[in-house]
């Protein structure tokens, strides 16, 4: 009888083991995942995106605060960003590997905002565009793994389920459309430091697949969402919007100074700018 036991023990070892090689087996490589899911959003040429950026108060008593936002989209690798509101200002220009922010007309180099980052993956219509961006921000293309996040299985390129405490995007394992990103993990410290991207509500237009609604968790509190107001496919955008030579024609730089100003005064007045954006709109 004890005999028998064991033999069925074994068994019951031996076919956990091969379900469970067999499940790892059909684990795609996180450059075939990035290839389908860049594909399965859709083939436009450019898109015209009207939304709302909702920032939330960390007092609950505050309500959050609303400002419109327009994005303009040349696929697969240039994006323009504009943020109007009443004493605010910004434009944000991605082309390729080079990058401009102007806040309030000034031209602010080398600034870059990570809360930006969540339109590389609806920007970048190209796997090897994302194969050599992802491991800058982080993301081991080479490492993948099928978890389950409320519900959905996912494809997770960057992690071995279930760590989160490294940067990795998941992928729906049905539609192949990304759903969350972890930009950041744990501080060297151990201290918590997450960044966390999720988009939701996505919906086709014209045969081009675009989320709705996008919200950000820091430390696993929701303190910004994006909720997308209109969408445009394939509309006519003028090259002089995204040519940063022009822009940088038009907008001078931070040390740069008007009659009868100080380069110093100046230069304070614009990171007071900075500061004062920060605290809004980061």
């Amino acid at each position: 009888m004890r005999y028998c036991n064991l033999i069925v023990i074994f068994i019951s070892l031996s076919v956990l083991a091969s379900t469970h090689l067999a499940a790892n087996a059909y684990v795609l490589q996180g450059p075939h995942i990035l290839d389908i899911m860049t594909k399965r959003l859709g083939k436009a040429t450019s898109l015209l995106v009207s939304q709302n950026l909702i920032l939330h108060d960390s007092n609950p008593v505050q309500s959050a605060a609303r400002v419109g936002e327009t994005l303009r989209y040349i696929f697969p690798a240039t994006c323009r960003s504009d943020i109007v509101s009443e004493d605010f200002q910004k434009i944000h220009v991605l082309a390729e590997d080079e990058s401009l922010t102007v806040i309030d007309e000034k031209v602010v180099d080398g600034y870059e905002n990570r809360y930006d980052r969540y339109k590389d993956l609806l920007l970048f219509r190209s796997r090897t565009l994302l194969q050599g961006k992802l491991p800058a921000v982080g993301v081991n293309v080479s490492i993948s793994s099928i978890g389950r996040f409320q519900g959905k299985l996912a494809y997770i390129i960057g992690a071995q389920y279930p760590d989160e405490t490294v940067p990795q995007i998941w992928v729906n394992k049905e539609t192949f459309r990304p759903f969350r990103w972890i930009i950041t993990g744990h501080a060297k410290t151990g201290a918590q430091d997450s960044l966390e991207v999720r988009y939701l509500e996505w919906r086709e237009v014209e045969s081009t697949w675009y989320p709705m609604r996008i919200e950000f968790f820091r430390n696993n509190v929701l303190f910004r969402e994006i909720l997308v107001q209109n969408i445009r496919v394939n509309p006519a955008l003028p090259q002089e919007l995204f040519d940063i030579d022009r822009l940088r024609s038009i907008y001078p730089p931070i040390n740069g100074s008007r009659p009868g100003q100080d380069a110093t005064d100046e230069l304070e007045e614009v990171q007071k700018t900075i500061e004062e954006f920060k605290k809004k709109y980061e």
